[in-house]
């Protein structure tokens, strides 16, 4: 795929156990021929799935993608916990206390996991404290503290119940940590528990079925599916045509009339060729560019 197709182009990508999300991100760089790249939310090393990353000016996209809501399916193992809410940290705890649990207790503490919860990050994680990661910042033996974030769950679900095992699936809000829910569902089973696997299957509305894969993007050979124009990846996004006279207006970050309802809710603009002009808002009748992108790159 040379440079100029991917000049902004939205990518999708599975990612295997084992390596970084930057470490996919550093290949599409050298694969594909561009410059910059980026990715709309991290995954664990040990996590697979989706990643979907940005490529050349498409990396200005990606902060109207990082807050799509995440579709996981995951195994919870119950009566062992770690430091890191994962099978790849120390055991810091170890109980029976799963032995004996019904199908059908498990699914009722699964259900009372569903809602808006304040949810502290695991140490062990990316969040930044001071620019640095927060995992970065434990493993050296400092002692981080975090704040709570409100995340939603909105569906969990029983998928497979084998014991010490619980195989579920979860849609959530972006930043939720999924390790803290296992880790929660122990709790409510009266033992502990953490993530043994993991795998993002949805981030809005892209699937993991039409990602590339990692051998794919290694050899350059991404299939069409996996690839989308900047004006399909904002397709969740509320959208406004603008004419020639209005979309050099707003390329020059000039603002201008709009005949949508009001709204302060993120709005991309496309010209009469379908191509994307800016990310705005619109308040007042007027629409007002926030992410502005040069005329007649991009596309669907």
């Amino acid at each position: 795929m040379p440079d100029a197709a991917a000049a902004m182009e939205v990518l999708l990508v599975d990612k295997p156990t084992g390596c970084t999300s930057h470490d996919v991100v550093a290949l599409a760089r050298r694969s594909l021929g561009v410059r910059k790249a980026g990715h709309a939310g991290t995954l664990d090393p040990i996590a697979t799935g989706l990643l979907v990353l940005g490529l050349g000016r498409a990396t200005r996209l990606l902060g109207y993608l990082s807050g799509l809501d995440k579709e996981y399916e995951a195994v919870a193992r119950l009566g062992v916990a770690t430091d890191t809410l994962d099978r790849e940290g120390e055991v810091v705890a170890e109980d029976s206390a799963w032995v004996g649990l019904v199908d059908a207790e498990v699914r009722r503490a699964t259900s009372g996991i569903l809602g808006m919860h304040e949810q502290t990050p695991p140490s062990y994680s990316a969040v930044k404290v001071g620019g640095v990661a927060a995992h970065r910042l434990t493993r050296r033996g400092e002692k981080v503290e975090l704040p709570p974030r409100r995340v939603v769950v909105r569906e969990l679900e029983v998928v497979g119940f084998e014991l010490p095992e619980v195989r579920f699936r979860v849609l959530c809000s972006s930043g939720t940590y999924v390790r803290s829910l296992a880790a929660e569902l122990g709790r409510r089973l009266g033992t502990n528990a953490h993530i043994a696997e993991l795998r993002r299957t949805r981030v809005g509305s892209f699937s993991v079925a039409d990602a590339a894969s990692l051998a794919e993007l290694r050899s350059g050979s991404v299939p069409r599916r996996a690839r989308m124009g900047p004006v399909a990846a904002l397709s969740h996004l509320p959208s406004i045509a603008v004419d020639e006279r209005d979309a050099a207006r707003l390329a020059d970050g000039a603002r201008v009339p709009a005949s949508a309802a009001d709204s302060a809710q993120a709005t991309f603009v496309a010209d009469e060729g379908d191509r994307l002009v800016a990310v705005g808002e619109v308040r007042g009748g007027v629409l007002r560019p926030r992410t502005v992108f040069r005329r007649g790159v991009g596309g669907r």
